[in-house]
């Protein structure tokens, strides 16, 4: 064998008991595993001594936004020092495949905030447009080396509706939505494992359910699931669970909530309520799971809070109507009084909405400090500072929006088809720290210090369920012959080093990551190894 990790504690990915055994690896799979005192033990060339340290599969992070991040930087720490090994991307219904050349600049432009990638960023070179081509570029990225991390892709079903459709706020025609179905079929026929939808965000939340529900017929078709960002998190928020449930039902789709919270005072203490539905559906027959981020703040662009309407037409026409005083006291109108439908129906409270990244040098000060905070200091009016951002930074600043309740986070991550994703927007001056530390954090907050989740729960919500959702065909369980995805970690120590003042702080607790039998963390230092790959749906509906 080319490796035997010994003596280590091994949560399985199953849910079942922890047990003591050698691990033996060669080739990149698991060769085998004997449990203390079951026979002979094995040998290798190398040998690690896993006393005190815990062996469980490699995290999926069920929600991240590294579509860039992977192609720029090979040891993108953000997710390897977690224990992550695979990755999905294509989030929120917005992302750079498919596309052609006006809807990729308009993607650029618009998810700037998310990723960087906007029209002057040449640290990646935007040479594919459809799907597969995406992925071929992750596999040859770094001199054909590969990526960090594995990365899977859901077809984003914003920029198929930009491609046919554009910005406008209309029904599709018939030839529209055939051209949409095809560019759908297209993407999973080359490897997409499903299709998300950001239906709080432009274009996307422009279709209505007919259209969505023939999408996710042509999903199901292909044996992939449904991952929707739905219509709102706040006012309404159970409504729009049970439109996402409904829809899913009606398609035949199976079906994954993405960050799946309650947020907002109008949903204080009503996860119970979202969970007997979910609880209700399973118990029709229902193919449903949903992932969420341990923290209790969100994290989106400024220009995301706008109503829908201030954004048809794409950037260039947002940034019109902000120009024009009376539009712009319209659009103020509708987030401070109304609840425009880009802040789920809530009027806004500036006080939770704090700036954490822009692409303007002059526009730093801001960041850090909430909208609220920067117009008392300044003398103005809140309407008066987000304005300000958002011309001036061309709708690119990067928020956080401190409207979650922990009870409600804490029973939803109990349930029995939660995983976990962070969410993690990896760009701008003072991201969200769950992109650097939701894994850890899981293990060492909610495990460890509260007890909220045994540590083979949630291992399981961290591996072998995400992998079963994913339908990954030999990943997420320590198994013979699986591949070695695999973390070493201690369970005593583990635990997250971002905070909200430092956000990029790298975890403790996890000396050991690897993929395909390979190191990517070492001693808790990164090596020099890229051994990720796409993972791509096949015929049969698995994923490898």
């Amino acid at each position: 064998m080319d490796l035997v990790i010994r003596g280590a504690l091994i949560v399985d990915g199953s849910g079942d008991p922890s047990y003591r055994a050698d691990v033996g690896i060669d080739g990149g799979r698991i060769a085998g595993i004997t449990p203390e005192g079951g026979g002979p033990r094995p040998s290798a060339a190398r040998q690690i001594d896993a006393a005190g340290l815990a062996l469980s599969p490699g995290f999926v992070d069920m929600h991240a936004h590294s579509d860039l991040a992977l192609l720029r930087d090979p040891e993108h720490l953000a997710k390897t020092a977690q224990g992550v090994t695979l990755e999905v991307l294509g989030q929120d219904g917005l992302s750079y495949a498919p596309a052609d050349d006006r809807t990729l600049g308009e993607i650029r432009r618009t998810i700037a905030g998310w990723n960087g990638g906007g029209p002057g960023d040449r640290s990646v070179d935007f040479d594919w447009r459809t799907v597969g081509a995406y992925l071929d570029r992750l596999d040859g990225a770094f001199g054909g080396r590969g990526i960090a991390v594995n990365a899977a892709y859901l077809v984003p079903q914003g920029s198929v509706r930009m491609l046919a459709v554009g910005w406008q706020d209309r029904p599709t025609s018939a030839r529209e939505l055939d051209r949409m179905r095809q560019l759908v079929a297209e993407g999973l026929q080359q490897g997409a494992v499903g299709m998300s939808s950001g239906l709080t965000y432009t274009p996307g939340m422009y279709a209505d359910d007919a259209e969505l529900t023939q999408l996710c017929r042509v999903v199901a078709h292909y044996g992939g699931y449904y991952c929707p960002h739905h219509r709102s998190y706040g006012a309404g928020a159970l409504a729009a669970y049970t439109e996402m449930v409904e829809l899913s039902r009606d398609a035949g789709c199976a079906l994954h909530l993405a960050h799946a919270t309650m947020n907002f005072p109008e949903n204080e203490g009503r996860a119970p309520e979202l969970l007997a539905l979910l609880d209700r559906a399973l118990a029709d027959g229902a193919d449903i799971s949903l992932d969420t981020y341990p923290y209790t703040p969100g994290a989106t662009t400024l220009a995301a809070m706008l109503p829908s309407w201030a954004n048809e037409g794409g950037p260039d026409a947002a940034l019109a109507r902000l120009a024009d005083p009376a539009v712009a006291a319209r659009v103020r109108h509708d987030l401070e009084v109304t609840g425009s439908d880009g802040c789920h129906g809530v009027p806004i409270d500036w006080d939770t909405i704090e700036i954490s990244g822009v692409t303007s040098a002059d526009l730093a000060p801001y960041v850090g400090r909430s909208v609220a905070a920067s117009a008392r200091a300044a003398g103005e009016q809140p309407w008066t500072v987000a304005l300000r951002l958002l011309t001036r930074d061309r709708l690119a600043p990067t928020i956080l929006q401190h409207v979650g309740h922990e009870e409600n986070v804490r029973r939803i991550m109990r349930h029995r088809v939660h995983t976990g994703g962070s969410d993690g927007i990896l760009h701008g001056s003072k991201p969200h720290p769950r992109a650097y530390g939701t894994f850890p954090h899981y293990l060492g907050r909610y495990v460890r210090e509260l007890g909220v989740l045994s540590l083979e729960e949630c291992v399981a919500h961290l591996t072998g369920r995400p992998a079963a959702r994913l339908r990954l065909a030999d990943r997420g369980l320590v198994r013979p012959g699986f591949r070695a995805d695999l973390v070493l970690f201690d369970p005593d120590t583990v635990a997250a080093g971002s905070t909200f003042d430092a956000p990029r702080t790298p975890p403790t607790g996890i000396p050991y990551v690897m993929i395909d039998g390979r190191f990517v963390m070492a001693d808790g230092r990164r090596t020099d190894v890229l051994a990720g790959r796409s993972v791509r749906r096949r015929a049969d509906g698995t994923a490898v």
